[in-house]
């Protein structure tokens, strides 16, 4: 089930400096920046969605998947309700985020 408003953020596996989450977006976002210290790779499960990265627009459909180094902004402009996206964290050391959901730290530019 999709949150109200924004996005909720399920931690499926996390070992050393790898963390893999469930992401499930509503479709009443806020786009907010992010420039994140890892490299991401996101896999959309369900629904779509339109993101901007590194100021380019780019629309993903149900199998479509991206990669984001670490350092590259990136947002989410809009996705459909409940949409449902897998994404794998490489962090650069083994120092990663704890189970309290924080696996997308290094938000800047809110």
């Amino acid at each position: 089930m999709s949150p109200d408003q924004g996005e909720r953020f399920d931690i499926l596996l996390q070992h050393r400096n790898l963390v893999v989450e469930r992401i499930v977006s509503s479709a009443h976002i806020t786009p907010q920046t992010w420039v994140q210290p890892q490299d991401e790779w996101v896999l959309l499960l369900s629904g779509q969605a339109r993101m901007q990265v590194d100021g380019q627009t780019v629309d993903l459909v149900v199998g479509d998947s991206l990669f984001l180094p670490a350092g590259l902004p990136h947002s989410v402009l809009r996705t459909a309700e409940g949409t449902t996206w897998l994404a794998v964290h490489l962090h650069p050391t083994a120092d990663t985020p704890g189970p309290s959901g924080d696996a997308l730290a290094g938000q800047a530019d809110a």
